[in-house]
């Protein structure tokens, strides 16, 4: 079998454990596999420095957005700084994300939420971009809400922990499923089996370094070399063979986020 290669497409790669070891924990990735990564902003304040990571190191790609779960710290110069950011040239920004909804924290605010979604969804719209998602205990409110926006470009659903009609719900729509960590716990028995079923034209795959640890290794930061683990245990999962499901994966990616086909 022909070594798989991989692309993460959520790790928050601006976060500890990988600030100040941006050179090691790419190579680290790169022996794994990995040989991209599509790093997600969560705040305002965090759009400079996403973007300077994209910039310094070939792997790395940049997504801006504004997370729901910092709901509180979000306002309109954030708005208007993200609009200048997409306005601006572009570079490596290859999505608008990780924005969403998210009704599991205290206090959701959840009419800030999705005004601000809405706001994000529409900005993406306008300058052509695919869309990164948060989702908790809002599946159903989400797919609604992108029957309105109806965006061109898409995107993903990413983490999914939901049900296969939710699953089915956002794939009618156009958008992704991202195949996270979740699916290495045997007890995910739901998760596992939404994975299992869902055509494999519809996934990609994400670790949400550093959050979201796989099975065994609790306690520790998740990390984007991690990809292959969770590849290994959906290939268990699923009937195709492996070379099928990472080549139909890695073209997924290529395709939802605009790049090029890696040559190495």
């Amino acid at each position: 079998m022909t070594k798989p290669v991989f692309i993460d497409t959520h790790c928050h790669f601006d976060f500890s454990p990988f600030s100040g070891d941006e050179a090691g924990s790419i190579a680290r990735a790169n022996e794994a596999g990995v040989q991209r990564i599509i790093v997600p902003a969560v705040e305002a304040d965090r759009f400079a420095g996403v973007l300077a990571l994209s910039e310094r190191y070939p792997a790395l790609y940049a997504a801006l957005g504004m997370h729901p779960i910092a709901i509180r710290r979000h306002d309109d110069d954030g708005l208007a700084l993200l609009e200048h950011c997409l306005r601006s040239p572009r570079g490596k920004l290859v999505a608008l994300g990780e924005i969403g909804l998210d009704d599991y924290i205290d206090e959701p605010l959840m009419t800030r939420q999705v005004a601000l979604l809405e706001d994000q969804l529409h900005l993406a719209k306008r300058y052509d971009l695919p869309v990164i998602l948060h989702s908790r205990r809002t599946h159903d409110r989400l797919a609604a809400l992108l029957r309105r926006v109806d965006l061109p470009r898409t995107g993903v659903v990413h983490g999914f922990a939901g049900s296969y009609q939710q699953a089915e719900a956002f794939i009618k729509r156009g958008y992704y499923i991202g195949v996270g960590g979740t699916i290495t716990y045997a007890r995910a028995t739901k998760t596992r089996g939404v994975m299992a079923r869902l055509p494999l034209e519809w996934l990609l795959l994400e670790t949400d370094a550093p959050d979201m640890p796989l099975s065994g290794f609790q306690g520790q930061p998740n990390r984007p070399e991690r990809v292959r683990e969770t590849f290994r245990v959906l290939c268990e999962l699923r009937d195709e063979p492996p070379e099928r499901i990472a080549e139909i994966i890695y073209r997924n990616t290529l395709a939802l986020f605009g790049l090029a086909r890696s040559n190495a």
